[in-house]
Order: structure tokens, then sequence, then C-alpha cells
């Protein structure tokens, strides 16, 4: 049975209506918490200090209220409840599939125009021995990949470094993955490791590299090893392929990088991921053999999605093969995760295997991705957040600040 969960107090900070319409310092940066000290009139030569301690607070051990602060001066805590709040997102509603995959529907602030705040969706899978949290790097996206439910929304806006980071606290909070927080009753689901969340995708709605500079960010906060300290090894970003902007992430990032292939011929790629019009298979590939820090310990994953008399054929397989010599590689083949109104059917089992026999063979591991949440629309290629539900109506008087068609992706 899919469980759902509406938004309800859980003692960790959430509640049905938001808080005072104070800025969060959740999913704030270290020069964002330098900037709230300077609005404070804190001392410039303290503020680092302050930074410092915040940041451990947030970051370590997962407060949502300054009172918990208690190296904090109580006129500095206060000073900071004045202006400032922790709220995380808010929670629209919560479902837990069959599997334990959990997906979350958040909330964002309003901003200037919005008729209410945008949404995205966040999903979490458990494993025995590890926890991946997939997050959302825009609201909507601007790819129309056709096997995407995601791609059927369009583009809202970038979300922020906060906003990102805040889905990786909301999700700790709900599964319990603070020093001494208490984890959810689950039927014993969640991995058996001190860690819940031991690696992050950025795999949910948008596409990231079009998020550029507020994904880079977001990812050094998570990788802070004073505060989340997740390992850069187990951050994945996965793109469609925006190729003058993958050597510069890996560069400036430095997490795993994962390609969503899909097509092994630019007729066929043009179609299922339309950015290939302007960035063909060859770019691509030249983008990734050059990627910084690529090695046979930091190999890159080519997704490829399965999808039945389109993409796998034997012949595809064995031209994937060709297309990926001299990359250290990884292939994830996932199998087409059906939503409503999708062209696609996904490929028949013996024919998944076969089509992993032929990789296997040539040396690449090609693990068949086990699909997880589909009975929540939670798996890869099904999120869409509920936004998209206004009426037409409604969207019609929601104008963006920098004029893009508004609506949900």
């Amino acid at each position: 049975m899919v469980l759902v969960l509406k938004t309800v107090p859980d003692g960790h900070g959430l509640s049905v209506e938001p808080a005072a319409a104070l800025p969060s310092l959740a999913g704030a940066s270290r020069d964002d918490l330098l900037e709230a000290f300077a609005q404070l009139g804190v001392l410039e030569k303290q503020r680092r200090m302050r930074v410092a301690q915040l940041w451990s607070w947030i970051y370590a051990r997962g407060v949502v209220s300054f009172d918990e602060m208690s190296d904090v001066s109580k006129d500095l805590r206060s000073e900071l409840a004045g202006a400032y709040s922790l709220e995380r997102p808010e929670i629209v509603s919560e479902q837990v599939s069959q599997d334990g995959t959990r997906k979350w529907l958040m909330r964002l602030p309003k901003r200037e125009h919005d008729a209410q705040g945008p949404e995205v969706e966040t999903v979490y899978i458990p494993e025995s021995d590890r926890g991946t949290l997939c997050i959302s790097s825009q609201v909507g996206c601007t790819l129309t990949c056709t096997f995407c439910h995601t791609g059927t929304q369009k583009l809202v806006r970038n979300l922020t470094h906060a906003e990102i980071v805040g889905q990786i606290l909301l999700a700790r909070d709900r599964i319990g993955d603070w020093p001494g927080a208490n984890a959810p009753d689950d039927g014993g689901r969640l991995p058996n490791s001190d860690r819940k969340i031991t690696n992050i995708v950025l795999m949910g709605m948008g596409e990231p590299l079009y998020n550029f500079d507020n994904v880079c960010e977001a990812m050094k906060i998570a990788a802070d090893s004073g505060g989340l300290a997740h390992s850069r090894r187990r951050i994945t970003l996965s793109t469609s392929g925006v190729v003058p902007e993958i050597a510069r992430w890996g560069k400036e990032a430095g997490t795993m990088l994962a390609i969503s292939l899909h097509a092994v011929r630019d007729e066929l790629r043009d179609i299922l991921v339309p950015i290939n019009r302007k960035y063909p298979i060859k770019d691509l590939l030249d983008a990734c053999r050059s990627y910084p820090g690529l090695s046979n310990a930091r190999r890159i994953t080519f997704e490829y999605v399965m999808l039945k008399g389109v993409n796998d054929s034997l012949a595809d397989a064995r031209a994937l093969v060709r297309l990926l010599a001299g990359i250290p590689a990884k292939i994830n083949l996932i199998p087409f995760n059906a939503w409503p109104g999708a062209e696609y059917e996904c490929s028949e089992w013996e024919q998944i295997e076969r089509f992993a026999e032929i990789v296997n063979k040539a040396g690449y591991a090609s693990p068949v991705r086990t699909p997880r949440g589909r009975d929540i629309l939670a798996a890869c290629g099904q999120l869409k957040s509920a936004s998209v539900k206004l009426r037409a109506s409604e969207r019609a008087v929601v104008p963006t600040a920098s004029g893009e068609d508004a609506g949900a992706n």
C-alpha cells in the first residue's frame, strides 16, 4: 500500500503553515552568513567565528531553532531569531512507496508575482547499505526529453543554492539523519549505517548545468567537511549534455558525472533528448573524454533508458560499446518508467538482459537499475510537481520576473 502523508507538525521545525516571512538561513552559504552578521551589526573581527558556530549548528547538528545554539550568546540568538529563521521548504505531501522509497512534494517561498510558492519534488531511495537522495535543481525544465515526465512541464525558474540545500536538510529531518535524532518506523527499510543519506544525485527536476552557479554553490555546502560533509565522490551530477559546461563543472565542483545518453544515433537522440540538436553525440563524448579527473577510479556513468522497439536492439548495444570506447565508464540500463500520457513502453525483460550481456562482454559494468518508487511516480523520469494542476486561467496571470513562460516542470 502507498502511504500518503500531508504536512503535519513533526517536532523538528515543520508545520502546516509557514512561519512569519523571515528569510531562512537554512541552506545559506558562508558568505550568506557573513552578510547576515554584518546586517546585525556584529563586529567584523567576530564574524568568521560566528559563521563557524552557526555552520556547525545548522549543517552538522541540524538544529531548527537559534535557541538550541548553546555556545552563542543569548543576546545574539535573540537578534538572529528576530531577523531570520531556520525554516525548511514546506511539505505539501509525503508519499512512501511499498519498497520504502519516499517522495516529497515541497513548496518554496513565494516571490513577487507568484500566485503561490512554486513546487519541486525530491526522492529518497533507501537500500540496505546506502541511501540515495535525488534532488531537483529547477522548477520545471526546458529540455522536453520525450520519455521524461518532467520534460512535459515548462520551466518556472532556477532554484537558489539555499533551496537546493534545503532539500537535503528537509530529507535529513524526515528520516532522522542527524546526530541523536530518531529515525521513523519504516519496517527496517532504512540503511544499516550511521548515515542514512550516503549519496546525493542531481537527477531530479531540471537540467543542473543550466543552473550552474547555484548548483555548484549548493554542492560546495553539501561537501563542506565542517557541516554536511558529503564526499564529492558520492555526489553525482546528471546532465542531458550541456557540452560547454561539462569541463567547467569538473574543474569547479569535482563531483562524479552522469550523462543521459539514451541513443547511439543523432537522428534518434534528436527526438529523445532534443538538446542533441545543439550538442550532438560526438561533441558530447569528446567533452566526456576530457572530463577533469576522469580515470578508472572516477568513471562517467552513462544512463540509457530501455524503450521497446526504439533503442533496445542488439545492434544498438554493439553501437553503444563502440561509441564509448576509451572512456572509463559504467552504463546504467534503466527500464522505462511509465507515466500518464507516455508514448513509449518499457523493453521486454529478456531483451534488456540480452542488451546488457553484450555491454558486459565488452568490459563495461552495466547494471540494470531496479525501478524504485514506481507506485508513487518517484522512479527515474517520473517526477512532476503537482503545481501543474493549476487551471490554465490561473497560470495565465502568473508572469515570471525573467519573462519566461510560467508553469511547472
